[in-house]
């Protein structure tokens, strides 16, 4: 099956990347996970390394043990780039080419598909600086799914926001990496 990298960033929706991340195993695919140092906030770096049956790379100061950088490593060989929950801080590095973490690293170094799966308040998944950075990762190829557009917010608020359900973001991963075989 493929080797699939998943990017967790900092959000309460972050908790349903443990069952993306078991999914994905059971369907026979190889997961690599990075978080930002807000997402570890949200969901453990155990509970993603036993799922995915791989370490977990939230810092370049985890890539100590090797002389290859393992961003560029993973970057090398994914066979699709998927980050859930996508935050609007890192959607905004990474449509303005910043890598201040390892997952925006893999990002700007991986020639595999890329798929972000936005989950945010409303109010700011349609403030026009995001949606400027949306419309520039679109052009520069990234596939989009989500959010959803109605539903409860963890913020209390109520509409649009929430991460796209698992079973959705399944058949997404799905459809990316046979267009790729």
């Amino acid at each position: 099956m493929a080797i699939i990298i998943l990017g967790i960033t900092g959000s309460i929706a972050s908790y349903k990347a443990a069952d993306l991340t078991s999914q994905l195993v059971k369907d026979g695919h190889e997961v690599h996970v990075v978080m930002t140092k807000a997402a570890t906030e949200f969901i453990g770096t155990l509970t993603l390394q036993v799922l995915s049956r791989n370490p977990v790379l939230v810092s370049l100061e985890d890539e100590k043990q090797s002389w290859k950088p393992g961003h560029i490593d993973l970057a090398d060989c994914a066979d699709l780039f998927v980050v859930v929950p996508a935050s609007a801080n890192t959607i905004g590095n990474m449509a303005n080419g910043l890598a201040p973490d390892p997952l925006t690293s893999i990002y700007l170094a991986t020639k595999a598909p890329i798929l972000i799966a936005p989950a945010m308040n409303g109010k700011m998944w349609d403030h026009p600086a995001t949606q400027r950075n949306v419309n520039t990762l679109t052009k520069d190829g990234c596939h989009f799914i989500g959010p959803e557009e109605d539903g409860m917010l963890a913020c209390g608020y109520e509409g649009k926001g929430r991460l796209q359900n698992v079973e959705t973001i399944l058949q997404k991963i799905s459809s990316l990496l046979e267009k790729t075989t």
